[in-house]
């Protein structure tokens, strides 16, 4: 549609002629709506929520009109709208809302949320014909029945949980951010209100009964009966039937995909209180473990599920079908936590630890906070769900803002496998073998029993192969020793004479020889002979052109060359981290991906590895040797398996990737638990306790669990008891006493030194903010700010870090700094 007539004067449109849009653009300080006048041809066409086109800054962008109103504060000429791409109104008021409220609390821009929320268009499946659905329609509360905190129009947006604008928490004392608080009076408050005795009225908030008669739970059964051992199931379900607004920390119960069947029964019983439900999981296999569970209870047609492996044309088709009301159920990854649900009674997000949850592209929103934003906006209840706890979920416990849901701990007992550490000094000395061992004998012998019963498991912290390696003399870490595969002509310095040069194009090639490895590695215990050819046309040149192959011709041997490289340039040579695919595999380097069959150490001379992390892989390949007749199956990057048969198998997984057994495991083993406690990391105990308890959850009662750790740890212990809350509790109180989210509220700086520090120098920070650093975080010059303050804060923080941003931007700064809110990785 054009929006001008042909005497090239816009005539308005006759009622409400002023459209104001949200116009792609990524800039922070143009982060407003504009508005645009609508042609009399657009009329019926330019409603709110549809895309549009429009000329700003002299070009043609897309945006999305917000709402039509009669008159505009600008007082120039408006520009009219260029032409509306759609009738179709993809962007639902409280969606809109929502990415404002969600931009406004990452220090983003609301483009950049929109570009989340809204899927691109695929115009075939926009305009095929709606198919026709049996889903009873969404029965619309009556007002006497409305959700208690649901928000009125124009209520400003709330920037999280944790704000002073949200529910208020009961009592007032129990809202107190735990930021200042000593170590034991902060666990002393969250011990506190996790032992106190829950009723329906705790739990159900906004409920209209003190108990679970009043309110008319009633006892579970079918589908249901998933929620009967927790004491509280019942009120919680009878809470989503009668349209309340139940808020809980759901600690699961181990037992393989029960967690899919619990969740399916609380959607259930959303949507016969008439309203829908949205489900966010860390992966596609745990949707297409719940997707199955929500087709057996609610039946073909009545939900869709959202994940980033559809092709274009069915996501777009699946999420219309949510948007025109066709289903009321989502279940998906955390593209889906904007889903335009009608009606939303319930968000959930099963294993909100989990790192996928967090969005990689800016604002960097995490679908725990976004989905708690989005809950207390729309007077929805909220589900968070795991097999461990973490310390984001225990703060909400501890501010009164969500009750916990935990089972009785003899339920518990009954459920949970019989766990072994093996990895203290006393186990070691039974087992002299075991201190060169990568697998204890009480490892072996639970691998051996548990085959004799069903399937067993066997965790792996590390995918590939062997993807580290070292001297076995000198345990120097193997490093890349060639030039890099490409070096800017404009910025390399000339070579020196008598020095090395190389081109674009001498790329030294992979040599056909192969290097020695030792401890337990298939052995090439030569050296290389020499006879390899490096593969490259160019090859290397020693002040002079060169003449092809590596060893041959006039020019220098690669060894000779390589060296002279690494005495007088070292710059100038790769240093990537050495691996090896296979056990009759050249190292290769993992970040040029070069074959270095010709590695020696720098230190030492000494051309034989020795490995230093064994991964999945090379894990299988020992175990399958070690039991022949038993069939082997893998499941990590390579190919993530859903779920396995009964039968006899050994299942090598990486965390995350463990895939369901019939029936459950017979036994499990947990191999390298240093490689997951031993981590740079602020939540490397937290996540360590996470990935042990997802493997063991799917062991069964009873069955034989080994883990590979001191037991004298805090995560080991956790596992042992299974008891991830007092965990998660000490966790977050040491967090509180040291500063660290979700005790307070941080954002960092990246980027170069003297962007970094201009940006400081210039933010308008609130007056109990803290600056930490900056310090270096790579090689290439780039350093990181830390900016801490409380709780109550975190929305002035945002504001006012946005607000440095626009000044950059507007400026033109040529230095970009990224600006991350309460990132995952701080250490």
């Amino acid at each position: 549609m054009s929006s001008k007539n042909t005497k090239g004067a816009v005539v308005p449109a006759a009622d409400l002629p002023v459209a104001r849009v949200a116009v792609d653009n990524p800039l922070p300080h143009l982060d407003r709506p504009f508005d645009y006048l609508v042609p009399a041809a657009m009329q019926d066409s330019a409603g709110p929520g549809v895309r549009v086109r429009v000329r700003f800054a002299g070009k043609l962008v897309d945006g999305f009109v917000l709402e039509r109103v009669a008159h505009s504060d600008h007082t120039g000429k408006l520009t009219p709208l260029e032409r509306v791409v759609s009738p179709e109104q993809v962007l639902t008021p409280e969606v809109a809302e929502l990415a404002r409220a969600v931009a406004d609390r990452y220090a983003g821009t609301l483009a950049d949320v929109l570009r989340l929320a809204v899927p691109p268009r695929h115009a075939r499946t926009e305009s095929a014909p709606r198919p026709t659905t049996d889903s009873p329609p969404v029965r619309v509360p009556t007002p006497a029945a409305k959700p208690q905190g649901a928000h009125d129009a124009g209520r400003p947006a709330v920037q999280g949980l944790d704000e002073t604008s949200g529910p208020p928490p009961a009592p007032a004392d129990a809202a107190r951010e735990p930021e200042g608080l000593g170590r034991e009076a902060a666990l002393g408050k969250a011990a506190e209100v996790a032992a106190e005795p829950l009723t329906a009225q705790g739990v159900v908030r906004g409920g209209r009964g003190s108990s679970s008669e009043e309110a008319g739970a009633r006892p579970l059964s079918g589908d249901d009966a998933a929620w009967a051992d927790y004491p509280m199931g019942a009120s919680f379900l009878d809470a989503l039937r009668n349209g309340r607004t139940p808020r809980a920390v759901w600690s699961a119960l181990p037992g393989g995909a029960g967690w899919a069947v619990a969740l399916a029964a609380a959607v259930r019983a959303t949507l016969d209180g008439g309203r829908g439900a949205l489900v966010v999981v860390p992966d596609g296999k745990d949707v297409a473990l719940l997707d199955a569970e929500l087709t057996r209870v609610l039946g073909s047609g009545r939900h869709v599920a959202l994940t980033a492996n559809l092709g274009p044309a069915e996501r777009y088709r699946r999420w219309l079908s949510v948007l025109r009301g066709q289903v009321r159920a989502v279940a998906g990854t955390r593209a889906a936590m904007f889903a335009p649900v009608a009606e939303l009674g319930l968000v959930a997000i099963w294993d909100d630890g989990d790192d996928l949850h967090a969005e990689r592209l800016a604002p960097y929103p995490h679908a725990r906070e976004v989905l708690g934003i989005r809950a207390h906006r729309a007077g929805a209840a909220m589900l968070i769900g795991g097999y461990a706890r973490t310390a984001e979920a225990t703060q909400l416990i501890a501010s009164r803002w969500a009750r916990p849901i935990v089972a009785a701990r003899q339920t518990i007992r009954s459920r949970a496998p019989r766990v072994r550490p093996a990895g203290e000094d006393a186990e070691l000395a039974k087992d002299q073998a075991a201190r060169a061992a990568r697998l204890p004998s009480v490892a072996w012998r639970a691998l051996r029993q548990g085959l004799g019963d069903g399937p067993v498991l066997v965790q792996v912290p590390r995918r590939g192969y062997l993807p580290a390696l070292a001297c076995q003399h000198c345990r120097t870490p193997a490093r890349c020793a060639q030039p890099p595969t490409r070096t800017s002509p404009v910025t390399a310095d000339p070579p020196r004479e008598g020095e090395l040069s190389y081109g674009a194009d001498d790329t030294g090639g992979a040599s056909s020889g192969t290097a020695g490895v030792a401890n337990g590695i298939p052995s090439h215990d030569t050296p290389p002979d020499g006879t390899g050819s490096n593969g490259g046309g160019g090859g290397y040149r020693a002040g002079g052109p060169s003449h092809g192959g590596a060893h041959g011709g006039s020019g220098a041997p690669y060894e000779d060359v390589r060296q002279v490289a690494a005495e007088h340039r070292p710059e100038l040579l790769c240093h990537g981290p050495l691996a090896l695919r296979g056990g009759h595999a050249a190292p290769y380097c993992r970040w040029c991906g070069r074959v270095d069959a010709a590695w020696k150490c720098r230190h030492c001379g000494s051309p034989r590895l020795r490995a230093v992390v064994v991964g999945a892989r090379r894990t299988a390949e020992e175990l399958g040797r070690a039991f022949p007749s038993v069939p082997v199956r893998t499941s990590g990057r390579d190919g993530v398996l859903a779920t396995v048969p009964a039968g006899r198998a050994l299942v090598v997984a990486t965390p995350g990737a463990e895939p369901v057994a019939e029936g459950g495991y017979a036994a499990a083993v947990l191999l390298d638990g240093w490689a997951l406690l031993g981590r740079a990391d602020l939540r490397s105990g937290e996540e360590a306790v996470r990935r042990w308890m997802n493997a063991a959850a799917l062991v069964r009662p009873g069955g034989e669990l080994v883990v590979l750790a001191d037991a004298g740890l805090p995560a080991v212990q956790a596992l042992l008891r299974w008891d991830p809350v007092t965990h998660a509790e000490r966790e977050l109180a040491d967090r509180a006493e040291l500063g660290f989210p979700p005790a307070v509220r941080m954002a960092t700086l990246t980027g170069t030194a003297a962007a970094v520090r201009q940006m400081l120098g210039e933010t308008r920070l609130p007056a109990e903010a803290q600056v930490l650093g900056p310090v270096p975080v790579d090689d290439a010059g780039q350093e990181r700010a830390m900016i801490r303050t409380p709780r109550g804060g975190g929305a002035a923080l945002a504001a006012a870090l946005k607000g440095a941003s626009g000044v950059r931007a507007a400026r033109k700064s040529p230095e970009v700094v990224k600006v991350c809110v309460d990132p995952l990785d701080l250490i």
